[in-house]
């Protein structure tokens, strides 16, 4: 019985370490396409919904038809909204590429696997 308990956990352990190992590479391969030139934009948010699209718009534009050219992403990080904050921002980043939507325990990784 005691073998069968070990043998339980030690492969609960094994699979969760699988999943984090999955988890990582998905994050890595997401955002290969950044790198460590340029400035990068983090924008924190919280229950923001009736003014965050208006904003990511304005921004959006200034990088997209302005002069704004050494800006390489926007990351918006959300802190747990309870709102449609991450929702609208989302549907955003899916127009337009250089727009992230993370929560802002992901954004820190995301930083750290910045390619130099």
């Amino acid at each position: 019985m005691l073998e069968f308990v070990l043998n339980t956990i030690f492969w609960t352990l094994a699979l969760y370490g699988l999943f984090e190992i999955i988890k990582n590479i998905i994050y890595i391969t997401t955002y290969t396409k950044m790198k460590a030139d340029g400035i990068y934009v983090i924008i924190a948010i919280k229950n923001q919904e009736d003014k965050i699209e208006g904003f990511l718009r304005s921004i959006l534009f200034k990088i997209l038809y302005g002069r704004e050219e050494y800006l390489k992403n926007i990351i918006v990080a959300d802190l747990e909204s309870t709102d449609n904050s991450k929702e609208i921002a989302k549907k955003l980043s899916e127009e337009y590429e250089i727009l992230k939507v993370t929560s802002w325990r992901e954004c820190k990784e995301i930083m750290d696997n910045v390619d130099e």
